[in-house]
Parts: C-alpha cells; structure tokens; sequence
C-alpha cells in the first residue's frame, strides 16, 4: 500500500484513492463530495469507457436505430443532423444502454452472440481505462494541479482480477499509484440492492464464464429458446447470483488496501471526516 500508516495518510500531500464494490454501496457519492470540495481529481472509469473506448460503439448503434426511420435516414446520410451521446459522470445511461440485455428482441433484447460480442467490448475497455489511472494521476496535477485523485471504478473490476495471485497484473499496477479502497456492504445491503434492481433491473458486465453458466441454467430452468428470454426477467434471475459470486472475489482483493463499510461511507459528509475515515481503515488493517 502506497501509505503504511494513518500518519503517512494524513500527512500525505497527495492523497489518491481508488473506491471499488459492488454499485449502489457510495463509491460515487464519496468521489462527487471529494470533487466538490476543489482539491480531488474526480476519474470515472465509466464515464472514461463511454467516451474514450466505446463512444464510437455507442454512437453508431444509436446511428443504426435512427437510419430505420426514412426521415432520420435522409438527413444522415446528408450529413445533416449529427448523432452522438451526452454522457455525463451523472448521466452514464448510454454506456448502460449499448451494453443491453440478452434475449427477445421485440422485448429489447439483444442476441445472445451479439451480447457477448458487447460484453468483451466493455470488459477489454474497462481494463483499459483501469490502466489509464496513472496517467490520469499525472495529468490531473500537471494540466489543473489537483493535489488530490480518486478513481471511481464500476462494479464489474472484481471480475478482471485475481486478489489472491500476488502477481496479479492489474492490481499490482494500480496499488502503485493508488490506496485501493473497498465498500462493503452487509446482508441488509446486499437485500435492499436485489429489491432494487428488482424495481429498475439495469444492464450488468459479467465474467464470461459466470454469464455462460447463468445462461445455460436459465434455459434449462424456465425451458425456453434462447430467441424467447425475458430480457428483464433473465437479468433479473441472475443479478443475486452476479452478487454471490463477485462477494468473495471482493474479498480476495481487500488485502490489497483497506475496507471501509457502507454505513461508515453514509455518514461521511465532508473531506475531513472522509479522510478521518480512511486513517481509521489503515489503523484497523494494522
């Protein structure tokens, strides 16, 4: 860990952090009130998918909707409207949107092979924009003189990583440059997640063998074709197992930084109390 102790922490004068955990638990209430206060670097790694590595992606399918419609045809292909997403780090809906939900396409869905051509489009570019943390470290305070940076990742990093191999690429890298630190939730978290996705079931990004597993076991299950999936009702169905099964892959990378809970995070209203916080986390990881 960059910093060894709650002194170093408190005593650093550049403090940089990277939050991970399972979306919904404060990893983006934390990152917007440290960018509010004008002293922390505030790096989406969601916001930087959707605009670096797959906004080409996101504006062409929006692009292939529109040249359905013969009016909108017409004025494309005379380079008379122009078609691009507004994504904002409050706004991460497109990403979400090109991303989908596999099965019937008169529900929304999307064919299972080209949902996973999507899903690998999104895990090579959330690894990419994992690795660009250091260079945005460095930009941040040689372009605007941030002292401070958090990365603020999406839920899906646990997938791309390995927390008990010690060599593992990317977690070695970013531990160089960041305090990783992990949001943890408890059981009454983890229900008031499902009731919630529940409520508004949001497109996910999932280990490849996991989704695999989920899809074969969904068919068999509910003895459906794969053109007659639910879209909704399938991400539904596996959205606790998707829990169950990045829990103890969380867990294998809390070695590499500290925990903090998502009760703690709640209370945490301003950067000091925040940075109370994570001296607190050191001192609990010894």
């Amino acid at each position: 860990m960059i910093y060894l102790s709650a002194k170093d922490w408190l005593n650093a004068p550049h403090k940089r952090v990277l939050f991970y955990g399972m979306s919904g638990l404060g990893k983006t209430h934390l990152s917007n009130m440290l960018r509010g206060s004008g002293d922390w670097f505030h790096y989406s790694i969601d916001y930087r998918i959707g605009t670096r590595y797959m906004g080409e992606w996101i504006a062409d399918n929006a692009k292939t909707h529109a040249m359905q419609v013969p009016f909108l045809r017409d004025l494309l292909m005379t380079d008379s409207i122009y078609i691009g997403s507004n994504i904002t780090f409050d706004n991460l809906s497109p990403v979400s949107t090109y991303l989908g939900k596999p099965g019937d396409p008169a529900k929304g869905g999307l064919p299972i092979d080209e949902y996973r051509v999507r899903q690998d489009q999104f895990r090579r570019a959330e690894i990419n924009a994992l690795e660009d943390t250091s260079y945005f470290i460095e930009r941040a305070g040689r372009l605007y003189g941030y002292p401070n940076f958090v990365c603020d990742t999406g839920g899906s990093i646990c997938e791309w990583v390995d927390g008990n191999n010690p060599e593992d690429t990317l977690l070695t890298e970013l531990s160089k440059h960041c305090l990783l630190v992990r949001i943890q939730g408890d059981d009454r978290h983890t229900q008031e997640l499902i009731r919630r996705f529940d409520r508004a079931p949001k497109p996910m990004c999932y280990q490849p063998e996991f989704l695999e597993a989920c899809w074969r076991e969904y068919l068999s299950e509910n003895n459906v074709s794969e053109e007659s999936v639910d879209p909704d009702s399938f991400i539904r169905w596996t959205y606790a197992r998707a829990l169950a099964h990045r829990a103890p892959r969380y867990e294998a990378m809390a070695k590499w930084g500290v925990t903090v809970t998502a009760d703690e995070v709640a209370a945490v209203t301003d950067v000091n109390a925040f940075e109370s916080l994570i001296a607190q986390a050191l001192e609990r990881a010894g």
